[in-house]
């Protein structure tokens, strides 16, 4: 019986042909049946993809034979399912694009990579090496600080505990960001950035260290590795959001539900688009009140 499954990766790699890679990753993409979006630039690779598990097997094995791709960290998740012709539920289409950037800070200029990935990033911390840090400065009396590198209506459903959630609509809103200055006087706290999958906080750590934060660690693998390794016992509290039709997904059979509808203030993960059809706002709405009405982004949580 086949098996949905879905693919979250990227890897920073000098490319020098991004648009022969996109050639080639369309093509084998198709040929497997599967959906979902790749992005390619001369930065590297940042792909998520839907399809049957057995094809999702060829596809990585294939992509890891491409020397600078063989490193790649490919972070498996259940996806919903599949239609009758085995392509992805999770996913309407596959889109296989180059752009300036893989992830858009809008900031292509400040990025470098090499063969051994972005350079002067932040410091890589594994799950377990986060949690240490985290007690080791407690213990000393110092707390490390956790940044949001994600926008800020994913914050809203899942988090890590007491993390700085910066106001962003976009990620190509973080550079404006910083430089207001309003997170000036962290930069002399151990700050870890993190995200879903570790690619957004691997620029952005980079980012914060250009701009004189000292000591800049990224989560390494980002929440899903982290839930992977914890998940809902660790420092993460609530859901993750995603970018398909999944919405969230959850560590364990205890996750914490941490949204609030913004219409009643209920307890709950589920979120949508704002109902305005132009705009692209995504908001926490309980199922109760998306069946009872329209639900437009003005619109604000009842304290209860």
């Amino acid at each position: 019986m086949a098996t949905a499954k879905i693919l979250l990766y990227y890897a920073f790699t000098p490319l020098a042909d991004p648009e022969a890679i996109r050639l080639w990753q369309r093509d084998l993409a198709e040929s497997l049946g599967l959906r979902g979006r790749i992005l390619l630039s001369e930065h590297g690779i940042n792909g998520t993809l839907g399809g049957d598990l057995a094809a999702m097997k060829r596809y990585v094995r294939k992509t890891k034979q491409y020397a600078p791709f063989k490193g790649i960290d490919f972070k498996w998740s259940d996806g919903t399912g599949l239609d009758e012709s085995g392509a992805s539920l999770d996913f309407p289409r596959l889109s296989v694009k180059v752009r300036d950037e893989i992830v858009s800070f809008g900031a292509p200029g400040e990025l470098s990579v090499d063969g051994d990935g972005v350079v002067g990033g932040g410091t890589k911390l594994a799950p377990r090496e986060l949690n240490a840090l985290v007690a080791e400065r407690a213990a000393s009396g110092t707390e490390v600080v956790f940044f949001d590198g994600r926008n800020a209506f994913e914050a809203e459903i899942g988090r890590f505990k007491n993390a700085i959630v910066p106001d962003v609509a976009t990620t190509r809103d973080f550079v404006s960001e910083l430089d207001s200055g309003k997170y000036d006087h962290l930069k002399g706290t151990p700050i870890v950035t993190y995200c879903t999958g570790g690619i957004r906080c691997e620029v952005l750590s980079g980012l914060m260290k250009s701009r004189g934060f000292d000591e800049v660690y990224q989560l390494d693998g980002g929440i899903v590795r982290y839930g992977e390794a914890f998940g809902d016992d660790g420092l993460w509290d609530g859901s993750l959001y995603v970018f398909d039709k999944r919405g969230s997904i959850d560590f364990s059979d205890h996750t914490a539900v941490i949204g609030g509808c913004v219409r009643c203030g209920d307890a709950t993960k589920r979120m949508q688009n704002c109902t305005d059809l132009s705009c692209r706002e995504q908001l926490v709405v309980c199922e109760s009140c998306a069946s009872a009405a329209p639900t437009f982004c003005g619109e604000h949580a009842v304290v209860v």
